[in-house]
């Protein structure tokens, strides 16, 4: 309040009478004419009798109480009508399968030495067979030529225009450029790689794009745009049913799913949204769709044998209407078990909730030891990747002092690679179990992002047309 202990004499003139005691300074915000407080701290006044209190929908604005009614009808926070494509959890995987108890989370630094040189070589056994180095498949698009040569942009952004870059370039080399298809970004943020993609096609004929993002975003660049060819889908991935997005019924187009740097278990959401959702499509009656994609054995695979290899043998019935995957990774400390679509890997070697909990903790000293090694790699993350991470969160498990003489800096580093590998590594056999010829690779370099990982999946004999314009 304006009288609490320590508070000025009086706040400054025209700004407002609140006394923010945490910083012991008067509020700075400039209230109404006429008024002594501010927006954000008006509950503290009182207009001929009239009082205010903060909206039940949301505690961040206030609101006359003898007005609550009326507005909560109009309130921006009020719950509004589900879009047609909105069914509650339907990506978000069995349900029986549930994260751990906080009360069995425990941290990294809470572990004894043998705990943890247990779960070490729990990860190491895990990992056997497992290829452990990426190919460098790093690329770039003529599209982006101009932009990678203005001098006017900064350091961040020359960065994402590389990663920008070799993503167009690895979905040219995988024949995902072309007209007639749908192309879906997940976790769309502003839209820049849709706007790249379609810079690309140029005048491509029947392109649509779906901008899924839950967040209202500002700055959005897909306004710039063929109106009738952008539409954004508001809705978190858990909920997005794509055989009911009007486009895709409509078109029943060839669907490609791509997103840069789509965090944690969004990026097993949308792999499920892609994979189980939409690609088993389902008429209203709940009859399988004849567009969706069946595949037969040619009764010559082994029953142990790998789902690469199984799949490989596959036929294609018919044709699949998801074309392609491109998204590149990131946060897997925010990966959650319930909706991990590795969980049948884990199984297979032996792991399950418990190690995992563990491990999307340790994938963070995969960069937590590149910025403690000095003062130039230390910016790379904050830079470039600043908007789409979590830096306070990845560094948690990265400053422990019982880990000082145990791990060296490399060897957490390396430890932390082998994390994030093995939980990816469960994507890319889910993929596989599914049809789907997917790989990972470094799409460019650690330099201009520490998420230099790109998972790729297109369909075994993908009978998608080559691409022209």
């Amino acid at each position: 309040m304006a009288d609490g202990p320590g508070a000025p004499v009086a706040s400054r003139p025209g700004r407002c009478a609140y006394f923010v005691a945490r910083k012991r300074r008067f509020c700075k915000m400039v209230p109404a004419s006429g008024r002594r407080f501010c927006g954000e701290h008006a509950a503290q006044e009182e207009e001929n009798g009239r009082k205010r209190i903060p909206c039940p929908l949301d505690s961040k604005h206030t609101v006359y109480e003898d007005q609550l009614q009326k507005h909560l009808r109009k309130c921006n926070s009020r719950e509004k009508p589900k879009p047609v494509y909105f069914a509650k959890d339907i990506n978000a995987g069995l349900k029986e399968a549930t994260d751990l108890p906080e009360e069995k989370q425990v941290s990294i630094s809470a572990l004894s030495k043998e705990e943890l040189e247990d779960l070490i070589r729990k990860l190491k056994r895990a990992s056997n067979g497992i290829k452990s180095v990426l190919e460098d498949q790093i690329c770039s698009h003529q599209a982006l030529q101009e932009a990678l040569n203005d001098p006017r942009n900064g350091g961040s952004a020359f960065k994402h225009l590389k990663q920008q870059a070799s993503i167009l370039g690895i979905m040219e080399r995988l024949n995902l450029l072309g007209p007639k298809r749908c192309f879906v970004e997940f976790g769309a943020g502003r839209g820049k790689l849709s706007h790249w993609v379609d810079i690309a096609l140029q005048d491509a004929k029947d392109v649509h794009f779906l901008l899924v993002e839950r967040a209202t975003t500002r700055f959005k660049v897909d306004g710039k745009h063929r109106k009738n060819s952008f539409e954004r889908l508001q809705v978190d991935i858990q909920h997005l049913c794509l055989n009911k997005v009007p486009v895709l019924v409509k078109e029943k187009l060839p669907t490609i799913g791509i997103g840069k740097h789509v965090c944690g278990s969004a990026t097993d959401l949308a792999l499920r949204c892609l994979v189980e959702t939409y690609a088993n499509l389902r008429d209203d009656n709940g009859r399988e769709s004849p567009a969706a994609k069946r595949w037969k054995s040619d009764g010559t695979s082994r029953p142990d044998s790998s789902p690469s290899e199984s799949c490989s043998k596959s036929v294609a019935e018919n044709w699949s209407p998801v074309a392609g995957i491109v998204i590149a990774l990131c946060c897997h400390h925010r990966c959650d078990w319930k909706h991990y679509v590795g969980r049948e890997f884990f199984a297979t070697v032996g792991l399950g909730a418990t190690e995992f909990n563990y491990f999307k903790r340790i994938t963070s000293w995969a960069t937590c030891g590149m910025r403690e090694s000095g003062p130039q790699t230390s910016t790379i993350e904050t830079e470039s990747e600043a908007e789409e991470h979590d830096l306070h969160d990845r560094s948690m498990e990265c400053s422990s002092d019982s880990l000082q003489g145990l791990l060296t800096t490399e060897e957490r580093k390396q430890i932390g690679h082998l994390c994030k590998l093995l939980i990816d590594h469960g994507r890319i056999e889910y993929l596989q179990r599914r049809g789907y010829d997917a790989v990972l690779q470094y799409y460019t370099e650690p330099s201009v992002s520490l998420e230099n990982v790109l998972l790729t999946a297109v369909p075994y004999q993908s009978s998608l047309p080559h691409s022209t314009s």
